[in-house]
């Protein structure tokens, strides 16, 4: 993590800062700009409502589908139901992915171009794909544009990382975790992603 986001952390927010401090191992993610944004956002369709290892365990599985393990939108688009059932994906994730492949395919949607767009006009054109919306936004957003001020306020990792974090009897709101969020911008991802590994390894 950044010298600048711990110096913030430390600032802003000393319990969180101490969280990370405590914290011995290498931190999961940061924030990452992706050259392909096409399997990026494949990738994150995957991931929705599912934990990181059973994810990780479709998306190596639908990989393989293709001519050097990438993805396109054609190729997508020439797969069969059946297919794409048996590398795991439900039928909600592959009707999300063939309207996303249509849209890239026709040039609906051109997602080069939300490399410099600003998040409100990026949510937007995501959430016109069937089955995309706020959450998966927002892993785009942090792990394919790089964009180092996003958080989640609908994920449950960072729920249930903020409830053991802060001692919280139960789960924190949308709203408790939004004003909890403002302690750390501009650097929310970074303490989504620090949010993230604590839990995951307590």
């Amino acid at each position: 993590m950044p010298k600048k986001v711990l110096t913030h952390f430390k600032k802003n927010d000393p319990l969180l800062y101490e969280a990370i401090i405590a914290f011995d191992k290498p931190f999961r993610d940061e924030p990452e700009k992706k050259a392909d944004l096409f399997a990026s956002l494949c990738r994150t369709i995957a991931g929705q409502q599912l934990s990181g290892s059973a994810a990780d365990s479709i998306w190596n599985r639908f990989r393989t589908l293709f001519p050097k393990n990438k993805p396109t939108a054609r190729r997508i688009l020439n797969l069969s139901k059946d297919e794409l059932r048996a590398v795991g994906f439900s039928y909600a994730k592959i009707r999300a992915l063939y309207d996303l492949s249509e849209k890239v395919s026709t040039r609906t949607l051109s997602l080069g171009a939300l490399r410099t767009a600003n998040e409100s006009h990026i949510g937007e054109q995501l959430q016109k794909i069937i089955g995309v919306g706020p959450w998966t936004t927002e892993m785009f957003l942090m792990f394919a544009l790089g964009r180092e001020d996003v958080f989640s306020t609908g994920d449950l990792g960072l729920k249930k990382g903020i409830a053991k974090i802060y001692s919280l009897k139960t789960l924190p709101t949308p709203e408790e975790m939004e004003d909890l969020s403002q302690k750390w911008r501009p650097y929310r991802t970074y303490a989504a992603c620090a949010i993230w590994t604590i839990l995951d390894n307590r």
